[in-house]
């Protein structure tokens, strides 16, 4: 039986490479339904160069647990974990 959230997920292909990798359904479903999925070659701004306000956002927006009580360093070490 299909997983009912996978309807959910923008790129399947993505998704399922990352849970073979051992990834958790949250972390794949999230870097698998981000804007720039499977994209190279950005040009994305530095963490350290962003705001705390922007780096706020974006932990809200990939729902990076805890992140009220971070501060900006602790902001930039979970966006670049995952967690």
């Amino acid at each position: 039986m299909p997983d009912k959230n996978m309807s959910s997920i923008k790129n399947e292909d993505q998704y399922e490479a990352l849970r073979d990798k051992g990834m958790s359904k949250e972390k794949a479903a999230r870097i698998a339904n981000s804007p720039n999925s499977g994209k190279t070659g950005g040009k994305a701004t530095q963490y350290e160069e962003r705001t705390y306000k922007e780096l706020y956002q974006l932990a809200k927006k990939v729902g990076i647990e805890g992140r009220s009580n971070m501060d900006k360093s602790e902001l930039i070490k979970s966006l670049r974990s995952g967690q």
